[in-house]
């Protein structure tokens, strides 16, 4: 074992039970005695957890009883020691007890068989090196099983007992506050509510994964609770590389995830370094633990309907029916959106574990599997101008395929379908079963990549006739297009350029990014709702008192999201931690940031606050078929502008950075630069604020300035009018009629 362990002693004594029907240690029988009535003991200490708690906060408003609040908080911290303990102790030193296969909890699907023989043998040897040698008769055997079972060693064995959910910030064993506000996101993104495949380390998108395998979220838990203000630990494609000496200002934790040589970087090579335990796909804000729940993307879908709606209609959105797809990899955000903006959606989804998890969570207000029943449901809704989501239970290519046939006019169309992850998962054919495809994708990858295409070509047949009928159709940035025009559909025009535009390139770009408006996002880390209300009313204060004075070009983002931060606890859209998300620019982040650090100091607000953002940002990702989509001077492929976003967070005071190969559109695709950064209500806080959050956007504004986009070179005059400090190159327009004369 790398870290801790007793690696001189027996097994035996040690808690030990039995694997695969022979004891590791003294006495089995024993053992299984001691398990059962430590899992009964739990059991019932969790159910008296909840109970004080409940009891606590009632008798919490009675100041006669202050004291015993206290003792009960008392009561709760001693409770909790079995968590505590768990993640002091890392990667134990005794063989944890098989855990059952949890069949009511989504799954991932079965990952390619791709490894040679000699190349199995290279995983195992990988895996075990996370284990005392003692231990690896009995590992080896299993993981090789894992192996060939679910094509990726998830050490299923190491899962923690405990609860995983996003708990208060004093509750994890740390030396400094940093710390323990990063264990609290990892385990957010981790929480069966807010995780896709939460067993396999899975946040969303398909294969965004936090950590490879279970050994590793250990070992990080365990870093993380010993790190002190003077450590930073590296984060390896989800592996621990160790805490190093630093010093306060640098980073905690520095991540990388996916950074494959470019010359080795192709789909095959990416399953076979994530089979062998060397590489993952982190997805940005799976992999460097910024994951808010579905509320991430609801706004971003919410902002995007709406503007695309003002494309079809000056009128409002009542009665307008917006169709897309996928409620399980893209976390739900779509019928939630459509109610916020106020039209009737249909989202299809083929995963029924998918579609109910949302449905009961209330992301979605009705679901039907029968097209005939929906359709008519759908005619009264529209004709009613209801605002409501359907989902569809089955294949969306049958889904657009019924609206033509039966001439169904669509006012608005998408797609949301994890397509960046197209061969494992991402995207379902049509004609097949969900369990069907499961078995196909695994056994037969090529027939399945068949069966992928051609349910490609045919979802755009259908599309294409709709948009023929008035049907506004945009990609929403998961790689439909680019997927689709790889299949060999009818995406193209003459020109070689895509048929229909993504949301970027057509809305988000030239309306939000340029300015530098993007997804600015914060977690109360103390849990507590009261907490995230002030925080609500804060942005709000700050928002409206800055849009007295915007000027127009920005005046409409001003509104959209002073409304939605009216709007956000109404709209019930926290699941996991309490997070929320609207979209800011510079100035709006920096004076939000600042005044709930005040917050914090004065105690208005009782803990420290975790700011970050999304990918779909202005200045932290390079992707030329969706964030810089609306680049045109030939430098969307490249990825100086994400890189230098990741370096310059680190040296201004972000609290953990990450640069990811992959994101949003996929692995090979995009390159991402992320950060989060603690609050706590210091002086020293509000410097890195202010200094990180105005490099993070302005960054991105320079360079699309430098690209010509007039609203980013508008945006980038006004921050070099209020920072007399910031000097940036700007370009000169060359005459169209002068170049066009010389060629």
């Amino acid at each position: 074992m790398l870290h801790g362990n007793k690696t001189n002693e027996d097994t035996s004594g040690n808690g030990a039970i039995e694997t695969n029907g022979q004891a590791v240690g003294k006495s089995a029988k024993t053992n299984r005695r001691f398990v059962k009535l430590f899992r009964r003991f739990i059991f019932l200490k969790r159910r008296y957890i909840k109970f004080f708690r409940r009891f606590g906060k009632r008798v919490g408003k009675f100041a006669y009883l202050c004291r015993f609040k206290e003792r009960i908080k008392s009561v709760i911290f001693y409770m909790d020691m079995e968590f505590r303990e768990a993640v002091v102790e890392g990667i134990p030193d005794y063989l944890p007890e098989l855990q059952e296969y949890d069949k009511s909890i989504s799954h991932a699907p079965k990952r390619k068989d791709i490894l040679t023989k000699a190349q199995k043998k290279l995983a195992l040897k990988n895996a075990l090196r996370y284990f005392d040698k003692k231990f690896h008769p009995v590992l080896a055997k299993e993981f090789a099983e894992e192996l060939e079972k679910y094509g990726r060693i998830y050490m299923y064995r190491f899962r923690p007992s405990y609860k995983m959910y996003a708990r208060p910030i004093e509750e994890y064993p740390a030396k400094c506050k940093q710390a323990a506000a990063i264990m609290l996101m990892i385990q957010n993104n981790l929480d069966p509510a807010v995780a896709q495949h939460p067993h396999e380390l899975i946040t969303y998108g398909g294969n965004g994964a936090v950590f490879q395998n279970w050994a590793q979220y250990r070992l990080a838990m365990k870093y993380l609770s010993e790190m002190t203000e003077e450590q930073t630990l590296a984060m390896y494609s989800g592996h621990p590389m160790g805490l190093f000496p630093s010093h306060k200002d640098a980073p905690r934790v520095v991540v990388t995830n996916g950074m494959v040589i470019p010359n080795y970087s192709k789909p095959d090579d990416w399953e076979r370094f994530n089979a062998l335990g060397v590489s993952q796909y982190g997805q940005m804000t799976a992999g460097s633990y910024m994951y808010i729940g579905p509320q991430g993307i609801v706004h971003g879908t919410t902002i995007t309907v709406l503007n695309a709606g003002r494309k079809i209609s000056k009128d409002g959105l009542g009665g307008k029916l917006f169709v897309t797809a996928g409620l399980g990899g893209m976390s739900g955000a779509q019928p939630k959106a459509g109610n916020i903006a106020g039209v009737v959606s249909i989202t299809a989804e083929i995963n029924p574990a998918a579609t109910n998890k949302r449905h009961s969570q209330g992301w979605v207000d009705e679901v039907y599997s029968d097209l005939d029943k929906l359709m008519a449901r759908v005619k009264k809704a529209r004709e009613n101008k209801e605002v409501v989501s359907f989902a569809y239970q089955g294949n969306v290519v049958d889904l657009w395929e019924y609206m033509v046939e039966h001439d169904i006019h669509v006012d608005l169309g998408s797609d949301q379908t994890s397509l960046h992850n197209p061969w494992a998962g991402g995207y379902y054919p049509v004609g097949l079963t969900f369990e069907e495809s499961q078995v196909m994708m695994a056994e037969q990858p090529e027939l399945f990549k068949q069966k992928v295409e051609e349910s490609l070509r045919r979802q755009v047949a259908a599309i294409n006739k709709l948009t023929a009928k008035g049907m506004y159709f945009f990609d929403y940035g998961n790689a439909f297009l680019l997927e689709s025009s790889r299949a060999g559909a009818d995406i193209m025009k003459e020109d070689g350029t895509f048929r229909y535009p993504s949301y970027v390139q057509d809305i988000m770009g030239p309306m939000c990014f340029d300015y530098g408006f993007g997804p600015f996002r914060w977690v109360c880390t103390s849990g507590k709702a009261e907490d995230l209300d002030v925080s609500d009313h804060i942005a709000m204060e700050v928002l409206e008192e800055i849009a007295k004075n915007s000027p127009a070009e920005i005046q409409q983002q001003m509104h959209d999201n002073i409304t939605w931060i009216k709007g956000a606890k109404a709209n019930h859209l926290v699941v996991g931690s309490q997070a929320r998300i609207l979209y800011a620019d510079a100035e709006g982040r920096t004076k939000i940031a600042a005044a709930f650090n005040k917050a914090i100091k004065d105690g208005r607000i009782s803990a420290p606050i975790v700011l970050g953002r999304d990918h779909h940002d202005v200045s932290g990702t390079d992707s030329p078929f969706r964030e810089t989509s609306n680049i045109y001077d030939g430098s969307s492929f490249t990825a100086d502008m994400a890189v230098q976003n990741c370096i310059g967070d680190s040296f201004r005071g972000a609290t953990w950075v990450s640069i990811h190969n992959g994101g949003g559109v996929g692995w090979g695709e995009v390159i991402n630069g992320g950060f989060g950064m603690v609050i706590d209500g210091s002086d020293d806080a509000d410097r890195r604020l202010r200094s990180m959050l105005f490099w993070d956007v302005n960054n991105g504004i320079s360079r699309r300035s430098w690209a010509r986009n007039e609203g980013a070179m508008f945006a980038i005059k006004r921050a070099m009018q209020a920072e007399p400090k910031l000097k940036v190159t700007m370009p000169n327009i060359a005459d169209d009629s002068l170049i066009d004369s010389i060629f």
